[in-house]
């Protein structure tokens, strides 16, 4: 393109942008004009009262009738945003006070239970005293440190200040338990201990089932056919005859016979040094050397030998002592109620 044509077109350009430059800027002043002209008008507001009295009027601009509906509207939705924001305030407070007050009440009833714990807990170290001196343990007044087991209101004394209570309280019932655990250990071994003896021991009843009346203690008596004093070795239970006749601790039979004074018996060797004997039988099921389980049977309640009626005649020796039989057939009663 020419430079003739080139300069001839962009003074075109520049003479139509100026022109339009020129109209936007007369409609612009032509606006403000309007609007100016517009809030200089004013308007007469008048109140007639009903009465005779002075009419009262006064003028308003339209700019002032403006500002004042736009100052009147921000105020507006300025108060609805308060009552709104007030309104969910006040809500929200409702239902905190309302948790406060649960979480009071959940709290008191925390603080009765640690009450209660804290009870349970001095009741528990007493009796585990008891137990472990019992047993001859000294492990219950070592802690993990080497020092002896603070009771709970000497955890509180020392907790540090700011503390909860409760909490320095549960502290100690936390120690108390976590040295419980070694020896309750050694109380679970002495048990085993204690229940492998038990079952070796002949603390069963003889008869099977609830059946027999004892009628004769062991201890010294009036013989029943001599009328003489004597010690009666065993025990005589009576109930009548066929009744299972049961071993009263594991063991080995080690005689079966027949006596004039026994009639039909069975003994039976044990650990720890028992020996049992079961006599007066109407007929015996086991042999010399046959290994016998607790509660098997070993023959039959009878009136065989020198007897009054049907009954057991059941005797206990530790070595070649004599032994009241019912003092080790309470102790798995006794044993039971632990």
């Amino acid at each position: 393109m020419p430079v003739t044509q080139y300069k001839k077109a962009e003074k075109e350009f520049a003479d139509r942008l100026g022109g339009w430059l020129r109209r936007a800027w007369s409609s612009l002043l032509a606006f403000f004009r309007l609007v100016l002209q517009k809030g200089r008008q004013r308007f007469t507001v008048m109140l007639i009262p009903h009465s005779e009295k002075k009419i009262f009027n006064f003028q308003i601009s339209f700019f002032t009738l403006v500002f004042v509906t736009f100052t009147l509207s921000v105020v507006l939705v300025g108060f609805v945003v308060l009552a709104t924001h007030f309104t969910t305030t006040n809500e929200q407070y409702t239902q905190a006070d309302r948790r406060s007050q649960e979480y009071a009440a959940t709290l008191s009833s925390f603080k009765d239970e640690i009450a209660i714990i804290r009870k349970l807990s001095k009741s528990f170290k007493t009796n585990m005293d008891g137990v472990l001196g019992t047993i001859g343990s000294s492990t219950w007044t070592a802690s993990g440190q080497g020092g002896p087991i603070p009771a709970a209101n000497e955890v509180i004394e020392e907790a540090a200040a700011g503390e909860l209570r409760e909490i320095s309280e549960l502290r100690g019932i936390s120690s108390l338990i976590r040295n419980s655990i070694e020896p309750l250990a050694e109380i679970r071994s002495v048990l085993a201990t204690y229940q492998d003896w038990v079952d070796d021991a002949p603390t069963l009843w003889p008869l099977k089932g609830p059946y027999g009346n004892i009628t004769t203690w062991f201890g010294w008596t009036i013989h029943p056919f001599t009328g003489q004093g004597y010690l009666h070795t065993g025990v005589d239970i009576a109930w009548p005859s066929g009744v299972p006749v049961v071993a009263t601790a594991n063991g080995k039979v080690t005689q079966v016979g027949y006596s004039s004074q026994l009639g039909n018996y069975v003994q039976v060797n044990h650990k720890h040094g028992f020996v049992t004997k079961y006599a007066h039988l109407s007929a015996s099921i086991v042999g010399i050397g046959q290994e016998v389980n607790r509660g098997a049977v070993i023959g039959y309640l009878g009136n065989t030998g020198l007897s009054t009626g049907p009954h057991l005649h059941y005797e206990v020796r530790l070595g070649i002592d004599y032994q009241d039989p019912m003092v080790y057939m309470q102790i798995k009663p006794a044993l039971a109620a632990v």
